[in-house]
């Protein structure tokens, strides 16, 4: 069977208690993570072959982060370090999230300057073996934000991968504070996307990062059907400019007071748009990493060609579950995801 290679930067979440309760107590929370990571991590709980690539330095610690992603059943023959003669920066990436936060809120500090992710190098990596045996290709719009540098090696990295006939996947997740080197996301990820056969995202973000429009009829008061009317909108925007796209996914996320969510998505394909159940939960444990189960879903549903109605109502309920887990990546199985679907 053919392997997902899921390619970014690996993260270690520091996880404080608000208004220095950190302190206090001596402790802070940490997790392994990284949007690419955790997709990784929720195929091979559901018995997908999956290898993860990526920058690494060669110290302890990300001897035992490597000892973890193996452990958890990933293949990290993708692990730069692991390359003969391939020796990246010293440091792995971190950021601070108060603990019931979400990353997009105000609170978020990134410490990833320096990493070995980010110090990787156009022509620097041999793509053939961390390619090999590959059938499809994932990444996210997070690595091209921390760097012209590393769009650069993203876009090598597609190139490589289009010109093998592998399919490519894209996570259109915006991080506003990552995007600091002179560069609007609109002027880089287009060139990117060019090479996708599956885009997720929201109505939102394709206008961030790829000037695709929101209608002015789009505000905080429209309804569902409002929403889902114009994911197809913006889908068939998506396919117009970039032909090679098959799929795109679009996800909708709403606080529900006063700590509650509302949560529903929609699938386009062969010019079909297909809705989700709405999910709503009143409490949330952890936000973090509910995009990348989503992502996961789909994969897993396309790995193994199941119908557009039956991936998405998956990646939906996976996405869902994720909300109720402490922790950057789901624990969930299939059969725990299957509990949860309507």
């Amino acid at each position: 069977m053919s392997t997902i290679c899921c390619f970014g930067e690996v993260l270690l979440r520091f996880s404080p208690v608000a208004n220095g309760g950190w302190i206090q107590q001596s402790t802070m929370p940490v997790f392994v993570g990284g949007a690419e990571l955790n997709v990784a991590l929720a195929l091979s709980n559901w018995n997908v072959p999956v290898r993860y690539a990526t920058g690494m330095p060669v110290n302890a610690l990300a001897s035992d982060i490597t000892d973890y992603i193996t452990g958890r059943g990933v293949d990290p023959s993708g692990l730069i370090h692991n390359q003969p003669g391939q020796t990246t920066g010293n440091r792995i990436g971190t950021y601070y999230l108060p603990q019931g936060s979400d990353l997009k809120n105000a609170g978020v500090i990134y410490d990833r300057a320096g990493s070995a992710f980010a110090e990787l190098k156009p022509g620097q990596i041999d793509w053939e073996p961390v390619l090999q045996g590959v059938g499809r290709l994932h990444i996210s719009a997070i690595s091209p934000a921390l760097s012209a540098q590393a769009a650069e090696v993203c876009r090598e990295l597609l190139a490589t991968a289009s010109a093998q006939g592998i399919s490519i996947s894209i996570d259109l997740n915006y991080r506003a504070r990552l995007w600091q080197y002179g560069k609007k996301p609109v002027a880089i990820m287009p060139d990117l996307v060019q090479y996708c056969d599956v885009v997720m995202g929201n109505i939102w973000a394709a206008n961030t990062l790829l000037g695709i429009p929101v209608g002015d009829h789009i505000t905080e008061q429209s309804t569902q059907d409002d929403y889902v009317a114009h994911s197809q909108v913006t889908s068939e925007a998506i396919q117009a400019h970039f032909p090679r796209c098959k799929v795109v996914a679009n996800t909708f996320r709403f606080s529900k007071q006063p700590t509650g969510i509302r949560y529903y998505t929609t699938l386009f394909t062969e010019g079909k748009t297909y809705v989700s159940p709405l999910y709503e939960a009143d409490t949330v444990v952890d936000q973090i990493g509910s995009g990348d189960c989503f992502m996961a879903g789909l994969l897993y549903g396309l790995y193994n060609n199941h119908e557009p109605q039956t991936i998405l109502n998956f990646a939906t309920a996976a996405a869902f579950g994720k909300l109720s887990e402490v922790g950057d990546d789901t624990k969930q199985t299939v059969a725990d995801v299957l509990t949860l679907t309507r």
